[in-house]
């Protein structure tokens, strides 16, 4: 009988220890949603990209910095997009949903032929390098002055504040977009969208 009892005891014991060396699971701040909560880590996940992206393109058509007063497209160019965390992440799966939803809001279109760290479409210019090669019907090629200059930049930043409380890390990513008339260098449009998430200070951001 007594043996059992220590048993017990020691089963106890045990589950309180290992009660408190679990870790707080990460979650979001201000957010309720059970099935949101269960698939985050402390660092940016797809889902986050994704809540950015679609907030700050919100946040754009509703500006009406898109609407052209001669109802004509704006030609976009996608600028500097600055990480400022401590992830190695690219930022182009942000900017890609972006994009994505400004052509198919029918505002706007994102030129392919010059963008920021001359991350361009090649061909562009490689086939207008055709120009003087006979193999090519020239008539097939574009002739010169038919580029479209960008009249919008879009340029923005990432950025993380981390700071502990207690047993808690507070993990904050701030996605901060701008939108600039290159004509006159005027701000149209700016976003801030933040995403905060809190859990265990032992969790990394990864």
């Amino acid at each position: 009988m007594k043996k059992r009892v220590l048993t017990t005891s020691l089963i106890a014991v045990m589950a309180v220890i290992l009660a408190g060396c679990t870790q707080q699971a990460p979650r979001y701040v201000g957010v309720d949603n059970p099935e949101v909560q269960a698939v985050i880590s402390m660092g940016l996940d797809r889902q986050d990209f994704e809540k950015a992206a679609s907030d700050a393109v919100d946040s754009l058509l509703r500006s009406g910095a898109l609407s052209k007063p001669n109802g004509e497209k704006y030609v976009v160019a996608i600028g500097r997009i600055i990480n400022d965390t401590t992830q190695k992440i690219d930022t182009d799966m942000f900017i890609k949903k972006i994009r994505t939803s400004m052509l198919n809001s029918g505002k706007a279109v994102v030129t392919s032929a010059i963008t920021a760290g001359g991350n361009n479409d090649e061909l562009i210019y490689q086939t207008r390098d055709l120009r003087a090669d006979d193999e090519f019907q020239q008539d097939t090629i574009a002739n010169k002055g038919t580029l479209l200059a960008p009249e919008l930049s879009l340029t923005g930043k990432i950025i993380q504040q981390s700071k502990t409380i207690d047993k808690n890390k507070l993990v904050e990513f701030y996605f901060q977009l701008t939108l600039t008339n290159l004509k006159n260098g005027l701000a149209v449009w700016e976003e801030e969208s933040v995403i905060g998430k809190v859990g265990d200070k032992k969790s990394v951001n990864w």
